[in-house]
C-alpha cells in the first residue's frame, strides 16, 4: 500500500500541478481502479484535492506535513540570512544543496532579474558530477563512500571518466571549493563550498552560479566560505 501511494505522489512531473485521474494512473503505473480508490483516500486526508473533470491536485496537507519538521527547512532558515548577504554582493544566483545518493537535491535557491541561467531548481536535481555542489559535497565525504560512487560513475555523455571524476574530487578537496566551468550552460560558472557541521561533517553546499566574464574566484571564495561557516553555527545552535 505504502508503494502504491508514494507512485501516486510521485507521478506528478515536475511544473505539473494538476492531472487527470487517467492521467495520473498511467504515469504511476497503476490500475486506474486502484489509482481511484487511492486518490479518494488521500483526498480525506487532504494530500491530494479533486477538481472539477476529475482532475487531482497534490494538497497543501502534503506540504504542511513535509515542511512541518523537515531537516531541510532548519537548514534553509539558518542559510538564507547568509544567502541574501551573498546575492546582495553578487546579484547572482545563490543555491543551497544536500546530497542524496549520487545526486544532488537543491532545497533554497535566490535569484534576480538579470541574474545567468541557473539550471538549479528548488526540489529538483542533478547529478553530483555537473554540479559544483554535488562535487563540493562529495569531495568532502569518506573515502569508502566515494569509492562507491566512483566505482559506479558513468558520465552518459562520455565527457569525463571515472579517473578524471577521482582528479576532479581530490582537486576540491584539496582547494576546499568546487568549480565547474561551461558544464551545463557554456556561459556560466559554478562554485560552490562545503557546509560543515561541527563534527566537520560536510551538510550541504553553497554555491553560485555568475558568467563567465565576469569570474572573479578570488573574492567570491573567501565570501563563500565565510558564509557557510556562519551557515554551520546556525546549525550547531539550532540542535543544542
Amino acid at each position: 500500500m505504502v508503494d502504491r501511494v508514494v507512485r501516486v505522489i510521485a507521478a506528478f512531473p515536475d511544473g505539473v500541478s494538476s492531472l487527470q485521474l487517467s492521467q495520473l494512473a498511467e504515469l504511476a503505473g497503476l490500475p486506474l481502479t486502484t489509482t481511484h480508490r487511492l486518490v479518494r483516500q488521500l483526498a480525506q486526508h487532504g494530500l491530494v484535492d479533486l477538481g472539477d473533470g476529475g482532475s487531482v491536485r497534490l494538497g497543501l496537507r502534503l506540504w504542511e506535513l513535509v515542511n512541518r519538521n523537515s531537516p531541510a527547512l532548519v537548514l534553509r532558515q539558518a542559510a538564507l540570512p547568509f544567502m541574501e548577504d551573498i546575492q546582495q554582493v553578487l546579484n547572482q544566483n545563490v543555491n543551497l544543496a544536500v546530497l542524496d545518493g549520487w545526486e544532488v537535491l537543491f532545497v533554497e535557491r535566490l535569484s534576480r532579474r538579470g541574474s545567468v541561467a541557473n539550471r538549479a531548481q528548488i526540489a529538483r536535481r542533478m547529478p553530483v558530477h555537473i554540479s559544483s555542489a554535488g562535487v563540493a559535497l562529495m569531495a568532502f565525504k569518506p573515502k569508502d563512500l566515494q569509492g562507491e560512487y566512483l566505482d559506479q560513475f558513468a558520465d552518459p555523455s562520455g565527457r569525463i571518466s571515472p579517473r578524471e571524476m577521482r582528479v576532479l574530487l581530490a582537486e576540491a578537496n584539496r582547494q576546499g571549493y568546487a568549480q565547474l566551468a561551461g558544464v551545463v550552460d557554456p556561459d556560466t560558472w559554478g562554485i560552490a563550498v562545503p557546509v560543515f557541521d561541527r563534527r566537520k561533517n560536510a551538510l550541504a553546499a553553497l554555491g553560485v552560479v555568475v558568467p563567465l566574464h565576469e569570474m572573479r574566484l578570488q573574492a567570491l571564495i573567501p565570501a563563500l566560505q565565510t558564509a557557510a561557516r556562519g551557515i554551520g553555527r546556525q546549525l550547531g545552535e539550532a540542535v543544542t
